[in-house]
């Protein structure tokens, strides 16, 4: 079966960004969607849960108001540092990514099949045995361009959205 996922990272409690990007992954019926940390708020809890599929999300490092964040995201998705999921038969692992070595350890164990991660806001796609997805930044303070990645599950091929 082939399925769509949506990919967001950073989206650093930018609320039009956020709408936008719920909206987009709305009318493309992704089957899951996935953030990788610095959601910033708990007030973006309310933007994320008018998603009409399964949401997953982690805490990154610009995540300090945890507590508020796990009480708002608990009926969306229970935050932590690192998640492993199981989505069909793709192995998934989700990490901000704010500490390389972590990160490099996660893609180069062979446990996954795609490794989702975020911190730097710049977008980047590797398959070294490891599918590897950084979608960019959502909020676009950095760059100036708001983005999100969208994974077909069949081909494991990535195509980055501007929104």
């Amino acid at each position: 079966m082939v399925y769509l996922i949506g990919l967001i990272a950073d989206s650093h409690d930018n609320l039009e960004a956020i709408g936008r990007a719920v909206d987009y992954l709305n009318r493309e019926s992704v089957d899951l969607v996935i953030h990788a940390g610095d959601l910033i708020s708990p007030f973006t809890a309310p933007e994320f849960g008018k998603l009409e599929m399964k949401f997953e999300a982690i805490f990154g490092n610009n995540d300090g108001e945890r507590d508020g964040l796990r009480k708002a995201y608990s009926h969306l998705t229970e935050l932590s540092d690192f998640k492993s999921l199981r989505f069909d038969d793709l192995r998934i692992a989700v990490i901000h990514g704010h500490e390389p070595e972590i990160l490099e350890c996660v893609v180069g164990s062979g446990r996954y099949d795609l490794v989702v991660t975020g911190h730097t806001h710049k977008r980047k796609f590797s398959d070294s045995g490891t599918v590897t997805v950084n979608p960019g930044e959502l909020c676009g303070y950095l760059s100036g361009e708001r983005t999100l990645a969208l994974l077909d599950t069949d081909s494991m091929k990535c195509e980055f959205v501007s929104l």
